[in-house]
């Protein structure tokens, strides 16, 4: 009977295998379709007040919900 010393290390992990699906460009559109939804449904839930904190009217929200991550009033929104 044999005994085995010393110990293995683990190497790097390997990178994930990139598989294309002719569904990716679906999938990708579905999720951004849901955060903007998501997003939509936040900012309606606030209070005049609280949109008036963050200078932002209700007549903006689809707009600001449709193109997220761009402000015409030149002001930088974090996504």
């Amino acid at each position: 009977m044999s005994t085995i010393r010393g110990t293995t290390k683990l190497g790097p992990l390997t990178a994930r295998r990139q598989v294309y699906s002719p569904l990716e460009p679906y999938w990708n559109a579905f999720q951004e379709w849901r955060k903007r939804q998501t997003l939509l449904a936040d900012l309606c839930n606030l209070s005049d007040r609280e949109l008036m904190d963050i200078a932002i009217t209700r007549s903006e929200i689809d707009y600001l919900a449709a193109h997220r991550g761009y402000d015409p009033r030149d002001v930088l929104y974090g996504e």
